[in-house]
Formats: structure tokens, sequence, C-alpha cells
């Protein structure tokens, strides 16, 4: 289904290049980006400090003239080549350079490179599976939770993570024929059981109704939505109960996409601006403000009817099976 889909994309390749654009030539192609790259002669001695991404040539060859040509082939989802997910686009991005020396030094020559395609009506990633982690909720929603493999298309393979690697954690509510649902994650914690207890060690990952207080001590962040009735948390591993089993625990909301306070917000933080933003707007990044205090709920007299509260757990075991439970709030998804 995938490639069907990707064959009605349109395809255009977007470079930002000093002078001579004229030396090299970019071609997106449905999985993989082919970048060829024609080199002074002064480079052909360097050709191993050339770079597409992180990636070296995949083929070199010195011409007649004593030129070099440089050819890089490699599939769009590698070589550190950034995906970003916008409107009705797929933007992948990267810089085509050389480096005659190692980094954090400045590469002495560096081009922007970008392929950009255009979203096939109806697009969803493809390791939307339904009933996988699954929890059927009030007014017939369905909610869905799982770890992803390093690159997003698809479910995780294992779940043993090196300490300070990222752990792709995907969460979804199923729209079927509701209105529009922004999907939050208001709370996660760590913890050593499949049931929290008040006895139960804990590590808090979102706290503060949405704030990703790990991204603060550590590096996690969210990703662009693709739909706004799914979330994607890239959580850097961390030192909690090493050598035991560890549950992630969740508290998901529904909520209506086009209302955001400090209660219903899904903000990170940004090291670089040293400051707090709204994932879904950073315009509104005033609302997480509270995050480095305390969010406190408002007053209200009963209960608001909009919103669905679920605790779904995963728990990162090797090589066990996925368990799905209907018409309950607790449920526990076996990696």
């Amino acid at each position: 289904v995938m490639s069907l889909l990707w064959q009605c994309a349109i395809v255009l390749a977007v470079v930002a290049a000093s002078a001579a654009n004229e030396d090299f030539n970019v071609d997106c192609e449905k999985h993989s980006i082919k970048v060829t790259w024609k080199v002074s002669p002064e480079l052909v001695e360097h050709a191993a400090r050339l770079f597409l991404g992180h990636c070296v040539p995949s083929t070199f060859s010195v011409l007649p003239t004593g030129e070099g040509m440089a050819t890089f082939h490699y599939n769009l989802n590698g070589c550190a080549i950034k995906k970003r997910v916008t409107g009705k686009k797929h933007i992948y991005s990267t810089s085509l350079t050389y480096r005659p020396n190692r980094k954090p030094k400045p590469a002495a020559i560096s081009h922007h490179i970008k392929c950009v395609y255009t979203r096939p009506e109806g697009w969803i990633p493809p390791f939307l599976i339904p009933a996988y982690g699954s929890a059927e909720g009030h007014g017939g929603l369905v909610f869905h939770m799982a770890l992803l493999n390093e690159d997003l298309t698809g479910l995780a393979k294992s779940s043993l993570f090196p300490l300070g690697s990222f752990i792709p954690i995907w969460a979804a509510v199923d729209q079927k024929d509701h209105q529009p649902l922004l999907l939050l994650l208001e709370e996660c914690v760590a913890a050593t059981t499949p049931e929290l207890q008040s006895a139960s060690p804990v590590y808090p990952i979102i706290t503060n109704k949405g704030c990703l207080a790990d991204g603060k001590t550590g590096n996690s962040r969210f990703l662009p939505r693709y739909h706004s009735s799914a979330i994607l948390l890239y959580l850097q591993s961390f030192k909690f109960a090493l050598g035991e089993e560890v549950y992630i625990h969740c508290k998901l909301v529904a909520w209506d996409p086009e209302v955001f306070d400090i209660e219903k917000k899904a903000c990170h933080y940004i090291k670089e601006t040293g400051e707090w933003e709204l994932l879904d707007d950073p315009s509104q990044s005033d609302l997480c403000k509270c995050c480095d205090s305390s969010c406190k709920p408002r007053l209200k007299r009963g209960v608001d009817s909009g919103i669905l509260r679920h605790f779904i757990s995963s728990l990162t075991k090797l090589y066990a099976a996925p368990v799905s439970t209907q018409n309950s709030q607790d449920v526990t998804i076996w990696l």
C-alpha cells in the first residue's frame, strides 16, 4: 500500500548552495536520495572528507580533467537525514559538505540539500496497527500505545535500549466517526511494577499536565505530529532500576484540537533557547511557563464531559507478545 501511495507523490528537489550550483545534482527518488558532486582536483585526494549528512560517497571516480566525481546514493532514512512532516509535505533535509577537519570544526564547503514530497491524501504511518495495545474507553474511543523502531517506520523488534539512546513512543486515539480529536500525554512515569503502587520507586517523564520534564534534565522531546490524533515521544533512555524490567505508565487524554490551556497541552523544553515550547502552536508557548512551577487545575463544578483519560502501561521486555484489552481503562502492552 505504501509503495502505491508514494507513486502518486510529487517530488521536488530544492537546493540552497553557493555559486557553483552546476557542480552537483540532486535526484530525489521514491525511497532514496542520489547526489552527484563534481569537485576540484585539489579535493580529489581528500575524497574521504566529503559527506552527505554523515555518509561518505558511495562511489568516487577521477575524471579525465583531473576533477573528481563523488556519488552519494542512500536511503532517506539513513545518513542522519532529517525528516519533517508539515501540512501536506514530507520534507527531508541534510547537508553536502567538505570537512577537512573533524567536528566540531565547521565545514569548509557546505550546501543545504532538501527533498520535498507531497503527502498522499489520507496517508498515515505504516505502523498504525489496530488492536495493537489498544483499549476501548468511554464513547467507543480506542487508544493505542507502542514502542517504535529507530526510523519510525514500524514497531520496535526489541525493547532493550542502550543508556542515552532514544526510545520512540507512539500513542494515538482512533478518530472513526468522531469529531477531530487531539491526543495528549498528560502524565508519564517509569516504574518497576505493572501497576503503580505508593511504595514503588518512579521516574517522572511527563508531569504538570503535559510538561515533558525529562526534556529539561535530558534530551527527550516531542516529534512533529503527522495527525492531531497521535503523538510521538522521543524519550532518551535514562538511569533507573538498571537490570530490572521497567514499565512506562502514561495517562492519555483526548481533547478538542482547537483549545489549549495550562491543563491541556504538550510542552517540551528547547535547550537552544532555554524556554518551554508548545508542540502544536509555538505562538502560544506562554501556556508552558507554568512547567517550571505548577500548572494548577482550574476549579470546576462536576466533570468535563469531553475528557477521556486512560492509563496505558508498557513493559520493556524482550520477546514478549502484545496483549490487548477492550472495555477497560487499564491496559498493559507487553513488548
